[in-house]
């Protein structure tokens, strides 16, 4: 693991560069910086890597709603100059590990179905698929694949 790299939690200062990150990540299924700052508001859990070596620059980022005895993760994205060295790793083992602190016993996310990429990480997690919501991506008409990991 690069000893650059750290996870702190993602404050308002950051949207505008989460925002841009993900235009180039997911075009025109990207959150605004406007929904980014909803998601903080309504008080779900962002967290990003930030890379030391770099100015502090911003390798990725996740978020996670936890309620009860479940989590579950809003948004996961790598910037591409970062990816297979970790980051994506990084943020799952720290959102996991939060949700097992504060007592959730499963955690769920949604993935498109054609991201295989993702959904190979997720399995390596000991997620599963539960279900699929039909055109869930608006612009492509792309399904997602509902997961679920059991703490």
């Amino acid at each position: 693991m690069n000893g650059d790299l750290r996870i702190e939690r993602v404050r308002w200062w950051h949207l505008s560069a989460l925002a841009r990150m993900e235009a180039a990540i997911f075009g025109p299924e990207a959150w605004s910086e406007g929904v980014l700052w909803s998601e903080l508001a309504a008080g779900h859990d962002y967290r990003a890597v930030f890379d030391r070596a770099a100015g502090d620059r911003i390798a990725g980022y996740a978020g996670a709603a936890f309620a009860d005895a479940e989590a579950w993760i809003n948004n996961i994205a790598v910037d591409e100059a970062y990816r297979r060295r970790g980051v994506a790793r990084m943020l799952m083992d720290d959102l996991i590990a939060r949700a097992r602190a504060g007592g959730a016993k499963s955690v769920f996310l949604e993935v498109a179905v054609d991201n295989v990429p993702a959904q190979r990480l997720y399995d390596g997690y000991g997620f599963y698929g539960i279900g699929v919501r039909k055109n869930y991506y608006q612009h492509t008409g792309t399904d997602a694949a509902v997961m679920r990991m059991d703490l």
